[in-house]
């Protein structure tokens, strides 16, 4: 990572530790309360509004494993019998959820947890696309990877203890064959057990959630045009010094909790960076 030079590391380390869970801040509570056996309370929900304490709930039992990826909820009917909320209520809540990717409603069949497959990384979370508009998954292939004690600015960037252990994994992404980009990985060790020795897949969050219980939310970018330093433009097949886009990301998890750190190195010479604001 710190072959990038420290600058981007450390500005991505700070975003880190400011990272808070979205809706943290105190609101009113409206509406009826859950009960005791289903409200979150627990977890610091109690005043937020109802809608968002059902969200919280429903996200709880994802993370503890009730619904796996790719699993049908039970109906907004049964959920809001259980809650002893509106339906309505739940229908907010999983609103809000499906505009997350958390969830995916199909019609005539009902509400699923959302997996990680390509398509949902290809439209979430892989913002490159063909200058002919095609969206198109990158083949990868591993560099290396390897597990050591986390750097400074990787304990900083994933919230970890001093003398805490990543796995880290470098790999070229290809389209059609031609390399694209090139990028680093850091990601926290206790969470990842096994995962050097099993082998890298392409698809690496859908490894993350299926293998591990692990499912990437949302992610955080900071995008910055650089001159390809020559070790990275060797991978690429170009010149040293090709205007590049190197993009800085870091994935949260359904609790907040920074799982990877990401760093990558892009060409765009046929590809541009497009991102869908709403």
């Amino acid at each position: 990572m710190d072959r990038r030079g420290t600058s981007v590391a450390r500005t991505k380390a700070a975003d880190a530790g400011a990272a808070r869970p979205e809706g943290a801040s105190p609101a009113r509570a409206r509406g009826r309360a859950l009960p005791s056996s289903a409200a979150p309370e627990a977890h610091g929900l109690a005043s937020k509004p109802l809608y968002r304490q059902v969200r919280e709930a429903l996200i709880r039992r994802m993370v503890d494993g009730v619904w796996a990826p790719g699993a049908p909820l039970p109906s907004e009917m049964q959920l809001a019998a259980e809650l002893r909320v509106s339906q309505g209520t739940v229908r907010k809540a999983l609103d809000e959820m499906a505009a997350e990717n958390l969830v995916v409603r199909r019609q005539g069949r009902g509400t699923f947890v959302a997996r990680h497959d390509e398509d949902r990384i290809l439209f979430q979370f892989f913002k490159l696309v063909s200058d002919d508009g095609v969206r198109r998954f990158p083949e990868s292939r591993v560099l290396s990877i390897a597990k050591g004690k986390a750097s400074e600015d990787e304990a900083q960037a994933l919230a970890l203890v001093r003398g805490a252990r990543v796995i880290r994994i470098r790999r070229m992404r290809a389209l059609d064959g031609v390399p694209i980009l090139v990028e680093d990985l850091a990601l926290p060790e206790t969470l990842f057990p096994g995962l050097v020795e099993a082998g890298v897949p392409n698809n690496v969050y859908g490894v993350y959630a299926a293998r591990y219980g692990v499912t990437v939310a949302r992610a955080r970018e900071k995008l910055k045009a650089v001159a390809a330093p020559a070790e990275d433009a060797a991978v690429l097949g170009v010149p040293a010094g090709t205007p590049a886009l190197l993009i800085d990301r870091l994935a949260f998890s359904l609790e907040e909790q920074p799982v990877e750190w990401r760093v990558s190195l892009c060409l765009t010479g046929t590809m541009h960076y497009l991102s869908d604001l709403t």
